[in-house]
């Protein structure tokens, strides 16, 4: 398949509201040539990062939009202004691969306009830019909800993180501490020509300087070495694990961080960790086969305790709450399309009733982790207030360390360009159980 029609079929299922490009692109990679997977997967997930401008532009350009039923050509639109724009493709193959892609659909008579619009756009380039930057939509490539929200509640750092959403995310790496340690996989990646450099804020983190397949680095297929952001390895350090506790990962999948509990103390009684269905558990599965480690896995909604837990408490728990992901945008750039703002309090509520329901879990005594990779306080900060408020045996540890801020509650870190992604941390200890009713 053209890679370029695989990457507009992907995106034309995203701006339908049918699904990610994580599920709609893999499929459609594999109907591609190996030598042009990779020119497909930047066409789609860039269209996707620059969507807001690229709409604008679109939009300034067409007489009409398009009808819902053509949204394929619309995408083919988006992916060809995108090479005229964002890459280096020079513009004839970009226009006439893009335009040769409408035969594919069999829509013959939108050729022309594609055809029209991409030429329009490759002379008026500069001019498009200067009458449309004025607006925040296109300055900033976020939608318009998600820029005024942003701007809003972070008005000193709003576009910090819209830039670093924008940027490619880097390839960070977790070391298995129980194979050796960072400084000699360090040398190592070194000796054979990676380069490479410690993370600032995780112990067992590796920013690798330029990316590459990950399954040729030393000692992957061997469990040396995972692939997780910086961020979310700071949770196995914040639990306070120990020998002999029993550890309950909640919406654990796709196991990155319950991989790496074990790794930080292979002496837990065990971990428990439980998602929502039985396919997303598959790749927690996979991950820890890999590494060597074990678990118990259990598909289920976390807040039904009747059909997961056994009655024993746990001494720790990390809540890794399902959330916005406006944190990770430069990771799953399509969040742009997908995520609209009602979603928030939905997902905070949400968010509420996992903590709620998995707080009866966890023993007199114990830490409850509250994690998510949003930037938004109502699933973040506000939502602990409420939940502190409501739970009189729940008391706040204060999270130290040099990354982030510190809002009113717990710790917001943001997307750093070339660092870790945006992420939200909250402590909690059981100094009491909940009152019989």
């Amino acid at each position: 398949m053209n890679p370029r029609l695989a990457a507009a079929r992907a995106l034309a299922v995203v701006l339908n509201g049918k699904a990610s490009l994580g599920s709609s692109l893999p499929p459609l990679l594999d109907k591609v040539e190996q030598r042009d997977r990779g020119l497909a997967q930047d066409l789609a997930f860039g269209t996707a990062r620059w969507q807001p401008r690229l709409a604008l532009i679109a939009e300034k350009l067409l007489q009409k939009p398009f009808k819902a039923a053509d949204r394929d050509v619309e995408a083919l639109l988006l992916i060809g202004l995108y090479q005229l724009f964002y890459t280096r493709i020079p513009a004839h193959a970009a226009i006439g691969e893009t335009v040769a892609c409408v035969d594919k659909l069999k829509k013959p008579s939108l050729k022309g306009l594609l055809n029209a619009v991409l030429r329009n756009a490759q002379r008026e380039h500069e001019a498009l830019l200067a009458e449309l930057d004025r607006d925040p939509v296109l300055h900033t490539a976020h939608p318009r909800w998600l820029q005024k929200a942003l701007k809003a509640q972070w008005p000193q750092q709003w576009e910090a993180i819209c830039a670093a959403n924008n940027a490619h995310p880097p390839l960070i790496l977790r070391v298995n501490r129980r194979l050796g340690s960072r400084g000699d996989y360090l040398a190592e990646l070194r000796r054979v020509g990676f380069e490479a450099e410690p993370c600032s804020f995780s112990s067992d983190g590796i920013r690798l300087l330029q990316a590459c397949d990950v399954t040729t680095l030393p000692g992957f297929a061997e469990g040396r070495v995972s692939v997780q952001d910086e961020a979310a390895q700071l949770a196995a350090e914040l639990l306070d694990l120990a020998p002999d506790q029993r550890v309950l990962d909640a919406c654990a999948a796709p196991g990155g961080k319950t991989c790496h509990l074990l790794e930080a103390e292979p002496s837990l009684a065990g971990v428990v960790a439980v998602d929502l269905e039985e396919k997303r558990l598959v790749r927690v599965r996979e991950n820890l086969k890999r590494l060597g480690l074990e678990a118990e896995l259990i598909a289920a909604d976390g807040r039904d305790l009747a059909a997961w837990w056994d009655g024993k408490p746990f001494q720790r728990i990390l809540l890794d709450a399902p959330c916005s992901a406006t944190g990770v945008i430069r990771r799953h750039p399509d969040i742009k399309l997908t995520r609209q703002a009602d979603d928030i309090p939905a997902l905070a509520k949400l968010q509420g009733e996992l903590l709620d329901s998995l707080w009866q879990t966890l023993e007199v005594g114990g830490i409850l982790l509250y994690a998510t990779c949003s930037v938004m306080p109502a699933e973040n900060s506000e939502n602990i207030a409420a939940f502190l408020a409501r739970t009189p045996g729940a008391r706040e540890l204060d999270i130290a360390g040099a990354f982030g801020i510190k809002p009113a509650h717990g710790r917001q870190l943001f997307p750093q360009v070339d660092g870790h992604d945006g992420f939200y941390y909250a402590k909690l200890m059981k100094i009491a159980a909940a009152p019989r009713g």
